[in-house]
């Protein structure tokens, strides 16, 4: 895997892959469109189920795609476990490690 993918080194250990529309859309089943219009709807949330690269490059985070079009509406909380989880993981979320002092 390339640098697309963002591995946690905690027990939990969850790969969390970002992909192109193309890939997200071929995965989900959603068009490219319907993806965006997702997006612009606040439906799937910036820097959790997508990030921009930069003003023209999107990428999702495939994990947190395919949960949320599995659980969104059958079973929610389970989604938000699932974020959750990713919040979690990343590593701006883990305990700072103390210096020894010598």
């Amino acid at each position: 895997m390339g640098n697309s993918t963002f591995d946690t080194s905690n027990s939990n250990s969850q790969y969390y892959q970002f992909v192109t529309k193309q890939v997200a859309s071929k995965l989900t089943g959603l068009s490219g469109d319907t993806l965006k219009r997702y997006r612009l709807q606040k439906k799937l949330q910036k820097d959790i189920h997508w990030i921009t690269l930069n003003s023209r490059v999107v990428r999702y985070n495939i994990t947190l795609v395919l949960d949320w079009v599995q659980n969104h509406i059958s079973n929610p909380q389970a989604h938000l476990r699932a974020i959750d989880n990713y919040l979690a993981s990343l590593p701006s979320s883990q305990p700072k490690r103390k210096r020894n002092r010598a």
